[in-house]
């Protein structure tokens, strides 16, 4: 079996600790490094290239925001998940854009950090659609247009089809319902999606497709459907 590689980057050693001991219960985990400040987890980052990042947003030297941007730089492949405290969104919005895939709260159980980890491994989503909304809104008015024109035409029609309903908020297994493919099939279109745009992580591809006109802010929902 493949063990996913994870990096915990946080100031307070108990909940490293804590985390080791949680994560490596699992047959499929594994923690390959500890950092305790920003700097920390910069340097092991490009070191280690873990699959994920267990990232703190407020630790000495570097915050969790500055520590992202550089990791994503020497290791693209590497997803960031952020675990913190702090459920405002403004610090959430400053950490996707900078390369994050996704966000949790300190609060969350074991069993949902654990979920969120496989999840980006596989390609599914660990956002809440709303918030990937107000992410592509800020995206839309920060854009360059330096580089939206590197991947257009990369994507093959099913591909965007897959992109799309992503952004939409949808899991791989109610991407292959409504598409009649196989939950392997979808994985495989998204890690080809993932590929040919240069990102490692759904947040990264819906970001980058608005951006080169893959999506439009008209496919993620603005608020949630009640039942």
């Amino acid at each position: 079996m493949t063990k996913t590689r994870i990096l915990i980057a946080d100031d307070h050693a108990v909940l490293r600790e804590g985390m080791r001991n949680l994560l490596e219960q699992e047959r499929d985990l594994e923690v390959v490094g500890e950092a305790s400040d920003g700097d920390e987890a910069v340097k092991l980052g490009a070191e280690l290239k873990p699959d994920v990042v267990l990232m703190d947003i407020v630790m000495p030297k570097l915050s969790g925001v500055e520590a992202t941007k550089l990791i994503k730089q020497a290791s693209p492949a590497t997803a960031i998940l952020v675990l913190t405290a702090y459920s405002d969104i403004r610090y959430i919005l400053g950490l996707l854009e900078a390369g994050a895939c996704g966000y949790l709260l300190k609060s969350a159980r074991g069993y949902d950090i654990i979920g969120a980890i496989r999840a980006v491994c596989s390609g599914d989503s660990v956002l809440d659609p709303i918030i990937t909304r107000k992410l592509l809104e800020r995206a839309m008015g920060s854009a360059s247009g330096a580089d939206e024109s590197k991947a257009r035409g990369l994507l093959s029609h099913r591909e965007v089809e897959v992109l799309r309903l992503a952004a939409s908020g949808m899991s791989n297994k109610d991407i292959a319902k409504q598409l009649f493919l196989t939950v392997r099939t979808v994985k495989a279109h998204l890690a080809n999606i993932f590929n040919k745009m240069g990102v490692c992580c759904r947040t990264e591809a819906i970001v980058k497709g608005l951006r080169e006109g893959y999506i439009a802010l008209d496919d993620v929902p603005s608020r949630i459907e009640s039942e």
